[in-house]
């Protein structure tokens, strides 16, 4: 197995009270030491405030790239949020790989732990809100530096400093960011639909292709990005 990166930061965050009404995250997540256990539904320490869109098999874990952060400095140096990790909720902070180096269906081990990237993030209005930047989520999407979720296809233990070792990779030509510029970019194109749906994606990114494929229309974002709102 060829080692690709490794694991700068481990974190976890309890599902409290957000910035609107009736809203709960735990993007607010915190530092784990030592070895943390790792089942199908994520970090055994960890929660998620909204289970509709968040967490479950297919978004157990998600990674963001440390090099992420430079860029986003380089954008807003006098907000701090972008000074250390996870200020984006991750599980994991990740060095050696990035939006356009990992691909769909890669699979990692990680400590004991069998890692397979599911899908990329699509951001929502909870950026603009942990940021203060009234567009963060669309400067996400637009950057596509967004991060990916893995899902865990064989349980186990992880920590900081492990290494990323790369099982497989069974779709090279699909990298996330290749993927999230198919979203941004707003692309229809039927062949490229059927292609994407081939992929073995989950349901819910297999819905919003379907529905580009058959209507040949793109979905509404604004709910999501928290344009208008």
């Amino acid at each position: 197995m060829e080692t690709i990166g490794k694991i700068r930061g481990v974190y976890a965050g309890k599902a409290v009270p957000f910035t609107r009404p009736g809203t709960f995250s735990a993007i607010d997540k915190q530092p784990v030491a030592g070895p943390v256990a790792v089942g199908t539904e994520g970090l055994q320490c960890d929660e998620q405030g909204d289970r509709r869109v968040h967490g479950g098999p297919d978004k157990a874990v998600h990674v963001y790239a440390w090099p992420n952060y430079a860029h986003w400095r380089t954008q807003f140096p006098d907000n701090r949020r972008f000074d250390a990790a996870p200020a984006f909720g991750e599980n994991l902070s990740v060095e050696g790989v990035d939006e356009t180096t990992v691909c769909l269906g890669d699979q990692w081990r990680v400590g004991t732990v069998l890692f397979e990237v599911s899908q990329g993030r699509q951001p929502c209005w909870k950026l603009n809100d942990r940021f203060g930047i009234a567009d963060m989520a669309r400067r996400v999407q637009d950057s596509l530096l967004a991060g990916w979720y893995l899902r865990v296809l064989e349980p186990g233990e992880l920590q900081a400093g492990d290494d990323i070792r790369l099982v497989q990779r069974p779709h090279g030509e699909w990298s996330v960011a290749r993927v999230l510029a198919v979203i941004r970019d707003r692309q229809c194109e039927p062949a490229l639909m059927q292609e994407l749906l081939e992929l073995g994606l989950p349901a819910s990114w297999q819905r919003l292709f379907a529905r580009r494929l058959e209507a040949g229309q793109v979905e509404d974002w604004q709910s999501r990005l928290g344009e208008g709102s």
